[in-house]
């Protein structure tokens, strides 16, 4: 399930004009709680959100995948993937961000052992930030997206050399 940012804003203009309290919306990658706050203000709230990048995809399976890259020095188009590495990519539409805030150190740099489990970065999407998890164990060989960058879901932000845990 695919959820573009017009879908998003649908169901929270529904939500909105509807007399529940409680939105619960689940898939293979994500689970989403939402709930009316109990303030004067109105609105909803964030209880817990989980997103996990899907699983990295060998090269071999993702030949001939291309999009534009604005990290310097790199050319318009992504860097071709490269045989034995494995992909992190964006699981979904949003702004990438390497750091947890402004001004604090990356998450991961190249040259960083990962697990499946390690946060590597995480994606805004609509004031929601979204962790994006490594998804393998593995060693950070090359970020492909830059800090604040724009990412289309499937969008490269790194790879991986493989390692055996």
């Amino acid at each position: 399930m695919n959820l573009t940012d017009e879908d998003v804003q649908e169901i929270l203009r529904l939500l909105d004009a509807s007399s529940f309290d409680e939105l619960r919306l689940e898939t293979d990658r994500f689970r989403l709680v939402l709930r009316r706050s109990k303030t004067d203000q109105g609105g909803w709230t964030q209880e817990k959100q989980t997103l996990s990048a899907p699983n990295p995809i060998d090269v071999g399976d993702s030949a001939g995948a291309e999009s534009e890259s604005s990290a310097p020095g790199k050319p318009a188009a992504q860097a071709e993937a490269r045989e034995g590495t494995l992909e992190v990519r964006a699981p979904l539409v949003g702004t990438f961000y390497r750091a947890p805030k402004p001004g604090a150190p990356p998450f991961v740099e190249v040259g960083t052992r990962v697990a499946p489990d390690t946060v590597v970065g995480i994606v805004e999407t609509m004031k929601l930030m979204n962790s994006v998890y490594a998804g393998a164990h593995g060693t950070v060989i090359e970020i492909c997206a830059a800090d604040a960058e724009f990412v289309e879901q499937g969008h490269v932000l790194m790879r991986l050399a493989p390692v055996r845990e």
